[in-house]
């Protein structure tokens, strides 16, 4: 074995864990979901519905209103709140299975003399750890033996991976250098070492992050912020009707049809206690029908049909909020490496010695393209086992050379050389070089242009024939090009002087085969993905650990830094410099951050918060969990750490931030639907509230019943709003600036809509109940003012009232004049809507004492239909009108 410890004993281990504790790092609780249940049982509407529902409990206890009332509003809470919870928490318990498979991590730790396996959280401080290329470092330690390369990006942010060296003895731990430390949650990509572990579980960085996590502060998502507003004025107004319709209903009783005040009071104490009573339990169902029911419910419905939406789309929702959060989102801070970028470096072009470019491999002509992969495949020091042609392995490559490799990929079966001698790379050098045998006998080079260029008197051309490399000006200039695209440059040269092993040097008169050039490249996607979100109105902010000039190509071609002649493009000491009141005067014009810090991103999200914008975070490493959890929305990456994921409400299982973008459309497209939903319900609420109310002045006590409103109610909350849950998501939604977080639900154009509707739908009910026309049309050809005429006209208004407020759901679910807009995309409206025709036929045929219906002939139903219609084009004019003056709301893609 390369390394030998006798490591602690079992006694040493308990003493060990005794004194610093175990390497469990603390966790976020998990709610239970009696936690969750309760939590959203704090919902306004929710809490609103349940006092109507203990209200309506007691009436029917008292014998004022029927048990079917109370079950009722009981299935709208039930559901609402069972559905959200249990959507939410079966998400959560399948993540959190996602984290406990993830937490089995196995190390190799020497104890009692050997070599031995344990679980990660069995580690004690004093522990010798062996690491091998793949591991993950599962505590802070001090390398003691052997060496490293660790890729720190999950706790930095930094893309390049560090050398690490054994640390000389005696040197005491406090005054251990950087390059002999190793930290919890990095990855060793190359070398092998012997680690002693020095701090566990919340000790460690890792840990002390997770603290910081746990502490993280939480607030209402935009969603909530309205709702809470939407809940009050939604009571005020139901207070405010209840004590109009109580004086209204008083009135008509007493001046009206009972003569005067003076021969009110006269009658017998029992009517007028009735009335009283009558009049305020009318009040209280007015308060009832003025709760939309089914908005807790549709809420619910919409956000988990959305979640298994997005899912397919490759975006695990965790926090059911997030959805609608993520539709709110004025800005974005988000990372480059992986999100933006592919997140490997890879070749992107080749240039020949007279500056010639090519950006693909079969592009080069084929002798020049042979002499390079047979330069490339050879001048390595990995090993490489191509016994998958179309995926090799790559052991002991770093970054640059996986690159250079698999661009040659073709090339990595054939070993037609033996290696005589071989010069690796090192930073001091800047090239590495191998002197090879067999079918050739040539050295081969590659390195930093400016060592390698220095010693090529010559060029290959295209056919693979040498020429002197007299005027090197157009290969300088198309490096300069492809530097400021911020691709990092490396030559390939070949000679057939032999290496020199007493001086290492590099050999004179090189034969220059071109300059790779190589950048973490774009997704595909993200050009369009950034210009989708700035679209939607979404300032996106890129935080990366890069330099300045390398992030700043990067945000230039992917477009981040378009649009705005006054683009900010600062590092993180600038950054700063810079007071909190100077920060958020530039924060509309900031783009990137380059050289960032984690707690350059924490203190963005806090500034930006106090700003009132809705901010999201992107984030893949632990470094960023903390920012990821303060935001509003946080977006862990899928190949992020299991940190960076707990603390997240979404994650983007592709790392794509294409995929980032969908879950916004997602976002927007449930406000959409709650949005469509109110519109509906309000216009229902209003006209009925208007109804009850005006009849009193024309002589009906009940001109609905309570019956009627609480099914009414019932019947339009709970089966209508599932109707609104499946609208579709539709591309122009991010083409319409996001909604500020103190913006009312409830904009001037849906008052319009909820307004104008309802009056006139009350209108027409009164003009309905008052007019001989509809009297004679609907009296079952009975005799006028016999109770069997008076049934079946109220039965016939009654079913009027219903079935206005169903074609008017068509009105509801589009802004634009196209009502069959996307109509077949909700499958839910296509079928819900006509059982709530079917269901009310026949609860209107069967009603009988209970609903205080008759059944109506086929003529009589024809006439109620094409009366209950005329608000379908009623809303079409009111619709052109607003667009003729005011302008059309509906944004065109």
């Amino acid at each position: 074995m390369k390394f030998s410890y006798p490591g602690l004993t079992d006694q040493e281990v308990e003493r060990s864990r005794a004194q610093h504790g175990s390497n469990a790092v603390a966790s976020q609780e998990t709610e239970t979901f009696w936690d969750k249940l309760l939590g959203n049982l704090k919902d306004p509407i929710i809490i609103i519905l349940i006092v109507a529902l203990a209200i309506t409990v007691l009436l029917t206890f008292l014998g004022y209103a029927e048990w079917y009332e109370s079950v009722g509003i009981a299935f709208a809470v039930v559901i609402a709140t069972f559905v959200a919870t249990w959507s939410e928490y079966s998400n959560e318990q399948s993540f959190q299975r996602l984290l406990e498979e993830a937490s089995l991590i196995r190390v190799k730790v020497f104890r009692n003399g050997h070599l031995t396996e344990i679980p990660i959280t069995e580690l004690v401080v004093g522990d010798h750890v062996l690491l091998q290329p793949g591991d993950t470092v599962p505590t802070d330690g001090l390398l003691i033996a052997g060496h490293a390369e660790v890729d720190e990006a999950a706790l930095t942010g930094e893309s390049e991976p560090i050398k690490k060296t054994a640390l000389s003895a005696g040197v005491a731990d406090a005054d251990v250098p950087e390059e002999h430390r190793l930290w919890r949650a990095g990855l060793l990509v190359d070398g092998e070492c012997v680690m002693r572990a020095t701090a566990v579980g919340d000790k460690t960085r890792y840990g002390q992050t997770m603290k910081e996590l746990l502490s993280a502060e939480d607030r209402l998502s935009p969603l909530q912020h309205k709702l809470t507003v939407l809940g009050g004025h939604i009571a005020t107004f139901g207070y405010i009707g209840a004590t109009f319709i109580f004086v209204a209903f008083m009135f008509n009783n007493i001046f009206l049809q009972g003569g005067g005040l003076e021969a009110y009071w006269a009658q017998s104490s029992g009517v007028i206690v009735k009335d009283f009573v009558t009049a305020a339990i009318l009040a209280i169902i007015v308060i009832v029908v003025a709760v939309p029911e089914g908005l807790p419910m549709m809420i619910a419905m919409v956000l988990a049909i959305n979640m298994k939406k997005l899912l397919n789309e490759k975006v695990l929702v965790r926090k059911l909020l997030g959805i609608e959060t993520s539709g709110s989102l004025n800005l974005l801070f988000t990372d480059k490496t992986g999100t933006l970028t592919q997140g490997k470096l890879s070749v992107s072009a080749f240039l020949t010695g007279t500056g010639e470019r090519f950006e693909s491999l079969d592009a080069i002509p084929q002798a020049l393209r042979d002499e390079a992969g047979f330069a490339l495949r050879n001048n390595t020091s990995a090993v490489i086992d191509a016994s998958d042609p179309s995926d090799p392995k790559l052991v002991g490559a770093d970054r640059t050379e996986q690159a250079l490799l698999r661009f040659v990929t073709p090339y990595l079966a054939n070993n037609g050389a033996d290696v005589v001698y071989h010069i690796p790379f090192n930073s001091s050098r800047k090239f590495s070089a191998t002197q090879v045998r067999g079918e050739r006998a040539l050295t081969l080079v590659k390195g930093a242009p400016e060592v390698v260029l220095k010693q090529c008197t010559r060029r290959l051309d295209g056919e693979g024939n040498a020429h002197d490399l007299s005027d090197p000006a157009p290969l300088q200039a198309a490096m300069s090009e492809l530097s400021a695209r911020a691709m990092r440059l490396l030559a390939v040269a070949v000679t057939e002087t032999p290496i020199d092993p007493e001086t290492n040097a590099l050999p004179e008169s090189l034969t220059l085969v071109g300059v790779f050039g190589m950048r973490d490249e774009l997704r595909t996607t993200s050009y369009q993905s950034v210009k989708t979100a700035k679209q939607a109105g979404i300032h996106v902010v890129m935080i990366t650990g890069d330099a300045k000039e390398t992030a700043q190509a990067i945000a230039k071609d992917v477009g981040l830094l378009e649009d705005d002649p006054q683009a900010i493009v600062m590092t993180s000491a600038e950054l700063g410099e810079l007071s909190d009141d100077e920060v958020k005067k530039i924060l509309p014009h900031l783009y990137v951050v380059a050289r960032a810090f984690p707690t350059d991103k924490s203190r963005l999200v806090k500034l930006a918060k106090e700003l009132n914008l809705v901010v999201g975070m992107t984030g893949d490493g632990v470094n960023d969990a903390p920012a990821v959890k303060n935001a509003d929305v946080g977006f862990a990456m899928g190949s992020g750490t299991e940190m960076t994921k707990e603390s997240a409400d979404i994650v983007i299982l592709d790392d794509n931030f294409s995929s980032l973008t969908k879950a916004v459309l997602y976002g927007r497209t449930l406000f959409k639907s709650i949005r469509k939903f109110l519109v509906f319900q309000l216009t229902v609420n209003v006209s009925a509230i208007l109804v009850v109310f005006l009849g009193q002045f024309f002589g009906f006590d009940l001109p609905l019943t309570m019956t009627q409103l609480l099914w009414l109610n019932i019947i339009m909350d709970t089966l209508a709003g599932l109707a609104f849950a499946g609208e579709a998501a539709l591309g122009r939604y991010m083409h319409e600036p996001p909604l500020r977080r103190d913006e009312q639900l409830i904009n001037r154009d849906m008052w319009s809509s909820i307004l104008i509707n309802g009056g006139l739908i009350a209108v027409i009910s009164i003009l309905f109940l008052t007019s001989d026309l509809t009297r004679g049309r609907f009296d079952g050809g009975y005799a006028a003012g016999t109770p069997e005429a008076q049934a079946k006209f109220l039965t016939a208004f009654f079913a009027f009232f219903v079935f206005v407020q169903v074609f008017n759901t068509f009105n509801a679910r589009t802004q634009g004049l196209n009502l069959f807009e996307h109509l077949l995309d909700n499958r839910l409206f296509s079928i819900i809507i006509p059982s709530i025709m079917a269901i009310q036929v026949f609860f209107i045929t069967f009603g009988g004492e209970i609903l205080r219906t008759v059944g109506l002939s086929f003529g009589e139903w024809l006439l109620v239909l094409a009366l209950a219609i005329l608000i379908v084009p009623a809303d079409l004019i009111r619709k052109a009108v607003r667009n003729r003056v005011f302008g059309n709301p509906v944004t065109v893609s």
